[in-house]
């Protein structure tokens, strides 16, 4: 078989491997003769689709034909979107609450106020961008002499020269970064006259300890780095003394994230992880879906997932807001597919939103989170953030995600302040790139999408009790900052 038919509704089939002008493609008891070559992973038509008329993929439209002839390559040259700035939304829910799942152990540390964190990491927290050097210099000289080596500085270049609800966001994400239970300890450490004043930062942090808190200013230090070193040696001594214990699923917050996909992301990677997460929510866990621009087209399928008609407004809500800002910068809704999805084999926004929501499962959502701010319900959350990479993953730790679920067709090496385990959607990239891929999702194919998903299972749960994954392997902890007004 050279052709995977996704639904019995499609008029095409994804290549499975590269395919010659004239070859023959079987997919879904089908035939087609290619009439020109067709790189792997693409898409082939398998009947004519007249001009005007939707292509159809995972059973849904994933844009509007040019007109394409049956055996056709189809990609950019001859589909478009058909994604528009308004859509009429209704509230049609389908709910299937997921099935109760084993609440699996692992060992973690039981923070004050009973949340759980899988990292004891000393956070060192800068409120503006200017003093980057600083913290990082004091996270670098605190390993060497504590003797402690996850110490990390969250550097970022923003905090300062910023307004309103610009820099409110900025505020609650360093807040939420700084309130995750992972963090053992955290310094903030401030310039003492950028715009995120300690005054009004202070107040946003919860963290799990208070005791575990130490503030630097660094204008009134006569040395600085010193300075902040003492404190952080002062929070290594507290947290070494923590001990991991017996915790459950039931205690994880996990993020789920995509990013660099291919044309196999919406049939190995994104589906098993989105079993995955109907088995975390069944145990009675928490996940975190995020990337709204990456849902337009496939909006409709989570709404209607909705668990009660405020949620539904809740999300309606965002993700109309987030097409306003792309309008409003006068931009398509449907210009999201990066040159690296095109290349994998994903043509349009439909397309990749189609995949890309498959990761969430079928949990009903119960709960939608505006950006900057931290999950509360159980079960499955909508987040805003945007689909960039680096910005998706810290507000996803911002919202208080322990571990992230990364999938990935074309490869990233990219991680954030918690765990951030990546998944392959195809062998070849997982067997070119071990230090940077932690599951290979292909797996799906030999054993199933739930089989795949149980050994996911066993990596999450290994990873929550300390097995160190490849991103923190590389040392690649970095933050991102959606920023969306002036700068002064």
């Amino acid at each position: 078989m050279t052709g995977l038919l996704l639904h019995e509704g499609d008029n095409v089939a994804v290549v499975t491997r590269a395919v010659a002008r004239g070859e023959m493609v079987e997919a879904g008891g089908e035939q087609v003769v290619a009439l020109q070559d067709i790189p792997a992973l693409h898409k082939i038509a398998l009947a004519d689709i007249p001009k005007g008329a939707h292509v159809r993929k995972y059973g849904y439209s994933v844009g509007i034909s040019e007109g394409i002839r049956a055996g056709e390559h189809v990609h950019t040259h001859n589909l478009v979107s058909g994604l528009k700035r308004e859509d009429e939304y209704e509230y049609t829910p389908r709910l299937s609450p997921a099935a109760a799942y084993e609440n699996r152990k692992f060992y973690g540390y039981r923070r004050a106020d009973g949340r759980v964190g899988v990292r004891n990491q000393i956070l060192v927290l800068p409120t503006v961008g200017c003093i980057n050097n600083v913290c990082e210099e004091i996270a670098r000289i605190a390993r060497e002499r504590c003797g402690y080596a996850d110490i990390c500085a969250a550097v970022h270049p923003y905090g300062c020269s910023q307004l309103h609800d610009d820099l409110e966001g900025t505020r609650r994400i360093l807040a939420g970064l700084g309130s995750n239970p992972n963090n053992g300890g955290v310094l903030v450490v401030s310039l003492g006259c950028e715009n995120n004043t300690l005054k009004e930062f202070l107040p946003c942090l919860s963290l799990s300890d208070p005791s575990r808190l130490r503030i630097l200013r660094a204008q009134e230090a006569g040395d600085e780095i010193e300075a902040g070193v003492a404190l952080v040696s002062q929070l290594a001594e507290l947290v070494k003394a923590d001990k991991r214990v017996p915790c459950r699923l039931s205690d994880l917050t996990v993020g789920l994230k995509c990013g660099g996909s291919d044309a196999l992301s919406g049939v190995t990677a994104n589906p098993v992880v989105g079993a995955l997460a109907d088995k975390i929510v069944g145990a009675g866990g928490n996940c975190i879906m995020t990337e709204i621009p990456e849902m337009f087209g496939a909006e409709q399928l989570l709404l209607c997932r909705c668990a009660d008609r405020d949620i539904f407004g809740s999300l309606a809500d965002v993700i109309q807001d987030f097409k306003k800002y792309f309008t409003d910068h006068g931009e398509s809704v449907g210009e999201n597919p990066s040159p690296g999805n095109k290349e994998g084999g994903i043509t349009t926004l439909e397309e990749k939103s189609l995949g890309c929501v498959l990761k969430g499962g079928h949990s009903p959502v119960c709960g939608v989170v505006r950006y900057g701010g931290t999950v509360s319900a159980k079960g499955l959350t909508v987040l805003e953030a945007p689909g960039n990479d680096g910005a998706a993953a810290t507000a996803l730790a911002a919202a208080g995600a322990q571990v992230v679920l990364f999938t990935t067709g074309r490869g990233t090496p990219l991680g954030t302040v918690v765990p951030t385990l990546k998944i392959a959607t195809n062998r070849s990239l997982a067997e070119n790139k071990p230090k940077w891929i932690d599951y290979d999702a292909s797996r799906a194919f030999e054993i199933g999408v739930d089989g795949a998903a149980e050994e996911l299972m066993e990596v999450l749960l290994k990873t929550a009790g300390g097995q160190t994954c490849k991103a923190e392997k590389n040392n690649s902890r970095e933050i991102a900052v959606w920023k969306r007004g002036v700068t002064l």
